[in-house]
């Protein structure tokens, strides 16, 4: 190896350890870039070292050209990890954007639906006792809500199922009943399902009353299902809504898809007194029912109910009003 070539590797790692003593010396973001520029730029110190690459023989350029580029990356290197600790003692040192010795501003918390509460707590217990939650549209056909219910056209019991028609027949349902249909349509039993969502009847509004509200319905069918399961079962629920010394009562009643049908009366403390309370509608599946869903009324029977969300939640926290449920008052709701 020649001088020449000698002479050009001490160049180039004396142009080395100088760049980076440099660059590990510079404190802020303008010290590194002139560094940069000094040593990487078109006119910097490599740029004329390897200019001179050329006055070497042919045959020692590629090695000398090989340690400017290890030349290079050693200085690129630099540059990268200064600048890295840089930013690193930047953002430490900077001032946070606001006062933390300021105090918090409190946002007003929100506050869960006395209606969604409800339907939440009616669904938990019913789901301990092995029921799960079944939907369906509110907007149905006219056989769904009632037809498929042994409800036909010139039947009494209609007017008391009655709803708002949308065109032909299309409805908004009366009830959830209709999802109890679907379901069965689609499954065979064992069935155990709670069917939650909201209603629709032309009710003139009042304390008690109004053309939209909300329902739960339950149905389990199965084989050898009897009407004291269905005492069992509405006991043990009413029991886990309204406490363990709650009672029940069955007072027979008409309801045109269960046979044996029954209103279910509650004996619990509400507002601070003991009382009966109409709160319940339940029974055996009609087997008119079970012949339009295609199942087999000598094979299976079940039982239904079905109770008003709103009902609940206007006993369990005692408001006096229904419509207070739907003004969407901040003020009312707050208090609960």
């Amino acid at each position: 190896m020649t001088g020449g070539m000698l002479g050009m590797l001490d160049e180039l790692t004396r142009l080395r350890d100088e760049a980076v003593a440099r660059i590990e010396a510079a404190s802020t973001l303008d010290d590194v870039e002139a560094a940069r520029v000094a040593y990487l730029g078109r006119k910097g110190a490599l740029k004329e070292a390897t200019a001179r690459l050329a006055e070497l023989p042919a045959d020692q350029r590629p090695g000398a050209g090989k340690a400017a580029n290890e030349v290079k990356t050693a200085i690129h290197n630099a540059l990268a990890a200064r600048l890295q600790i840089i930013e690193r003692v930047r953002a430490q040192t900077a001032r946070p954007a606001y006062d933390i010795t300021l105090p918090g501003t409190r946002r007003p918390m929100g506050r869960e639906h006395p209606l969604r509460r409800a339907a939440a707590e009616l669904i938990e217990v019913f789901a301990r006792l092995g029921f799960e939650v079944a939907e369906g549209p509110e907007v149905e056909l006219e056989y769904y809500n009632f037809e498929a219910l042994n409800i036909p056209a010139e039947h009494a019991s209609r007017d008391s199922f009655d709803t708002f028609y949308l065109e032909g027949d299309v409805v908004l349902r009366s009830h959830t009943s209709p999802v109890q249909i679907r379901v069965m349509e689609q499954r065979q039993p064992p069935i155990r399902i709670v069917a939650p969502g909201r209603v629709y009847r032309p009710d003139t509004p009042d304390a008690t009353h109004s053309p939209v509200f909300h329902q739960i319905e339950g149905l389990a069918v199965g084989e050898d299902v009897t009407f004291a399961d269905l005492k069992a079962c509405l006991t043990l629920a009413m029991r886990e809504l309204f406490g363990p010394q709650t009672e029940i009562r069955f007072r027979p009643s008409f309801f045109p898809f269960t046979e044996p049908s029954a209103e279910v009366d509650v004996y619990a403390e509400i507002g601070g007194q003991r009382r009966w309370l109409e709160l319940l509608g339940a029974g055996m599946v009609h087997p008119k029912v079970f012949e339009a869903v295609g199942y087999d009324p000598e094979r299976y029977t079940g039982f239904a109910f079905g109770m008003g969300i709103d009902r609940i939640a206007l006993l369990k926290y005692g408001i006096p009003d229904i419509r207070l449920l739907l003004d969407n008052d901040v003020r009312f709701l707050e208090q609960l």
